[in-house]
């Protein structure tokens, strides 16, 4: 928003401005390069808030402590839509959702953590009041702000930030924090009516006059004019926001995989990506078309047409099927296409390995398997006859070669047939394949393709995807490719490392003794191999035995990071 004084400044770049004029914004920065259109509109409307509550949250003065990735706990302690601490208390539950900002995301999303708010957070406030003896119980003060106002609905941000921030709608059931701070309306109306204003071109602008800080201290003070006719708009982009935040399996509403969905299932997985990507474009395009709707009703309304335009950059649509968006920086379009293709691949494949370890199910929607030590009975009482069955031990070896039964390759292999025919199963083998690869010359076969991303990639990349708090734990001898397993964290029970010792470990290095044995002197070199790997084994097969004996328990209330470090020495690193 700019003011061109040309005709009154007789000297270029010299401007004239009243001190009045910069009075009309509250502060009164001296932002001379405002035109006069936007100080009158300070004074002309009122401000975000006469007509909402923006607030800070609380402080739980030990994350580590208090807070967990949602995924890391128990889904029985979970309770996602309480309207009330007292039915967090009445249904004796320990972890709500909680509001701590994220990436830059717009209209729905980042939700992601939950906090301890276990006999309406006694814990934390226990904690804080040994750390802060001049509180009082019942007036914590700055530490645990507005608690009144926990578990109602409202508008979230991000209050880290730079230059811009978005800002998200949340239903009943949230804590806010100080990061991911909280607007409250009086009216469900008011609700969408403002979120739609915080997410257009002239709020981010008016904040960035006022401060460059986006604490809710400045954003009730930017003018607000209410225009009930948006909302419909703002419940689109929303219902378009959570639909794609729910498509991938780090939401904790995930239900199953779009590429397995009837409406995009076609007879080979190229056909049902090149369908799926179709959907993501016109939803990207609407999304769009939205977010530029909005942008117009709000510049009209303020009058400001002849500074601002309403267009929205594709690489602000922040879907994650926007390859725009998802892949910052400047790249073209094969390449954008390339990498939203082997992203997706990749998704597949891991959605696979958690219906190979029951967390997920082809025949039942959303989480099976997600309380601690959970069997592949409790699996059975919930889908009696699946048609992809679980790995019955919860440990599934990734080898170079397929020495078990449970191999992963073999168990993808049978994912495919049973997803996509075992007809098409070749013509969708090449395909991921081809997806995994970074160039098309060498690679070999397809399935060496696929044992390699396993054996090299598949860990990091559920690292990643998990924000380092991995759900599937990556057992490994670590120096070569001598042994490697999969264990799924809420399936773990004391008895697992014995079992892996016995009937996979010990297994695999009798295997290779007998490979070993069957080489004659012409093949010294692959001998030798196999020898250093058998090593390496013997060697790995000594910490294992120490640790099984040690029959380790875990807690999942304790997190990913204390229960991790437990097996030391056997798992991959983070």
């Amino acid at each position: 928003m700019t003011n061109d004084n040309s005709s009154n400044n007789p000297v270029p770049n010299f401007y004239r401005a009243s001190a009045a004029d910069f009075k009309k914004i509250p502060g009164s920065p001296i932002a001379y390069w405002v035109s006069e259109k936007v100080r009158e509109i300070f004074t002309e409307f009122s401000s975000v808030g006469a007509i909402s509550h923006p607030m800070i949250g609380m402080r739980t003065g030990d994350n580590d402590r208090f807070l967990r990735c949602w995924y890391e706990v128990n889904k029985e302690k979970c309770i996602w839509d309480a309207a009330t601490s007292k039915e967090v208390v009445d249904k004796r539950k320990k972890w709500v959702p909680y509001n701590k900002g994220g990436e830059y995301h717009k209209w729905y999303g980042n939700n992601e953590f939950l906090v301890n708010w276990e006999n309406d957070g006694f814990e934390i406030k226990e904690n804080t009041l040994k750390n802060y003896p001049s509180l009082d119980w019942n007036n914590l003060g700055w530490k645990i702000s507005n608690e009144k106002y926990y578990f109602l609905s409202g508008i979230t941000w991000t209050v880290i930030s730079t230059n811009r921030t978005s800002f998200r709608l949340y239903e009943n059931g949230f804590i806010f924090s100080n990061s991911g701070q909280s607007i409250i309306c009086d009216s469900l109306d008011d609700r969408f009516a403002l979120c739609g204003y915080l997410n257009s071109k002239i709020a981010i602008d008016c904040l960035n006059l006022i401060s460059s800080s986006f604490e809710s201290g400045y954003i009730k003070r930017i003018p607000f004019k209410q225009i009930s006719y948006i909302n419909n708009v703002v419940k689109n982009c929303r219902d378009v926001s959570k639909s794609n935040w729910d498509s991938y399996e780090t939401s904790w509403d995930f239900t199953t995989l779009l590429l397995l969905q009837p409406e995009y299932h076609q007879p080979t997985l190229r056909e049902t990506y090149t369908k799926l990507r179709a959907y993501w474009e016109k939803m990207t395009l609407e999304m769009q078309r939205l977010e530029e709707e909005n942008n117009r009703i709000f510049i009209e309304a303020y009058g400001l047409q002849d500074e601002l335009t309403p267009d929205v950059p594709l690489s602000e649509i922040t879907l994650t099927c926007n390859p725009h968006y998802r892949y910052k920086g400047k790249k073209s379009e094969e390449k954008l296409e390339a990498l939203l293709l082997t992203d997706t691949i990749k998704e597949f494949i891991s959605y696979s390995v958690g219906c190979m370890f029951g967390r997920y199910s082809l025949d039942k929607p959303g989480l099976i398997l997600a309380n601690q030590g959970e069997t592949i009975n409790d699996y059975l009482q919930q889908v009696p006859e699946p048609s992809f069955m679980p790995d019955d031990d919860n440990i599934i070896p990734i080898l170079e070669d397929e020495y078990f039964t449970d191999d992963i390759v073999s168990r993808f292999r049978e994912f495919l047939k049973v997803t996509f025919g075992a007809e098409s199963l070749a013509e969708n083998l090449e395909f991921i394949a081809g997806a995994l690869s970074k160039s098309k010359k060498g690679g070999g076969s397809p399935e060496k393709v696929i044992r390699d991303y396993f054996l090299k990639s598949f860990f990091k990349d559920h690292v990643r995807m998990y924000k380092k708090r991995p759900i599937y734990w990556l057992f490994t001898s670590g120096k070569g490719r001598g042994f490697n397993a999969l264990v799924y964290m809420h399936r773990y029970n004391r008895e697992t490392l014995a079992k892996m010792r016995t009937d996979y470990l010990l297994e695999l290095e009798a295997k290779l003794d007998a490979r070993i044995g069957m080489f004659g002197d012409e093949s010294a070199a692959e001998k030798g191999r196999l020898g250093k790997q058998v090593e390496e084994l013997m060697d790995y097969d000594a910490v294992l035995n120490n640790k099984s004996l040690q029959l380790i328990d875990i807690d999942l209330d304790d997190g990913i990071k204390v229960n991790y470090a437990k097996f030391e020495g056997l798992v991959g690193k983070i």
